[in-house]
């Protein structure tokens, strides 16, 4: 079995301190094999804003995966968003490369991708050898090793609700995810929880589960939706996805999707 901790759009710069905490202690508690953070780290990609993301990141004690989003990229200061866009996001946190996060071993890889862009300030997008990586990336492993991609724009919307607005090239990019044999896709960036398969359209063989993270701790919370993270448990037959909510001075389980995994295939059933 293996557990990953899916956060996102923490924001700092404006956050809840009391919020990070509890998320720590959740983490804490939940001890994931793996914490994965979909972008979005500052509010300004500020010098303050990152020193203090990474005290965040330092206090988790597990192995992490961060991306950039693209509240990462500065915004003001535009010769340092056109010239150099991540450069405190790669002093503080972690080379923003276009494919420079992974995370594997003998039951799961995991790949993050760069989709923020210093042309677009809000929005995202595949490049052309990012799809070439993906193929890459999964060519050889064996169809029962859980693979899974982190991008901070999403690269597909989920069935049965309202659509979103996805990276740009997103269907492109879906095509080298289904030829990766790619089973999970971990996204941000519309502070939003949403889990289950692709909008039809982008539907290539039905077995591709679509993860959303709202924001973590941030007080940007958009319509009803609180703070939350989401906590992935893996298994050799199943995935389970839980929606960790903020309520009562902490984040508490709300509630809990399983689908089945069909390890010889390396596919997933998301049938209800």
């Amino acid at each position: 079995m293996r557990r990953i901790a899916h956060i996102s759009d923490l924001h700092f710069g404006r956050h809840d301190p009391r919020k990070v905490d509890a998320l720590l202690h959740s983490l804490d508690r939940s001890r994931p094999d793996l914490v994965v953070v979909s972008g979005d780290i500052t509010q300004r990609a500020r010098r303050a804003e990152f020193a203090e993301a990474r005290q965040f990141l330092d206090r988790i004690g597990r192995p992490i995966i961060v991306v950039p989003g693209n509240h990462d990229v500065p915004l003001y200061a535009v010769h340092q968003r056109f010239l150099q866009p991540f450069s405190k996001f790669d002093r503080f946190i972690a080379p923003s490369g276009i494919a420079d996060s992974f995370f594997g071993d003998s039951d799961l890889a995991v790949l993050g991708l760069n989709t923020a862009r210093r042309f677009v300030w809000k929005a995202g997008r595949v490049s052309f050898e990012q799809m070439n990586i993906v193929r890459r990336t999964f060519a050889d492993l064996a169809p029962d090793v859980w693979k899974l991609i982190v991008t901070h724009h999403p690269l597909a919307s989920v069935k049965g609700e309202p659509m979103i607005e996805l990276a740009g090239r997103a269907k492109l990019a879906v095509r080298a995810v289904a030829d990766a044999g790619v089973h999970i896709l971990l996204s941000g960036h519309h502070h939003r929880t949403s889990v289950g398969g692709m909008e039809p359209q982008l539907v290539l063989d039905g077995s591709v589960l679509v993860v959303h993270a709202g924001t973590a701790v941030s007080t940007r919370t958009r319509s009803a939706e609180g703070n939350s993270y989401n906590l992935l448990q893996l298994e050799a037959e199943h995935v389970a996805v839980t929606v960790n909510e903020w309520s009562h001075a902490g984040f508490h389980p709300a509630r809990t999707m399983s689908y089945a995994f069909q390890p010889a295939l390396g596919r997933l059933s998301l049938s209800p």
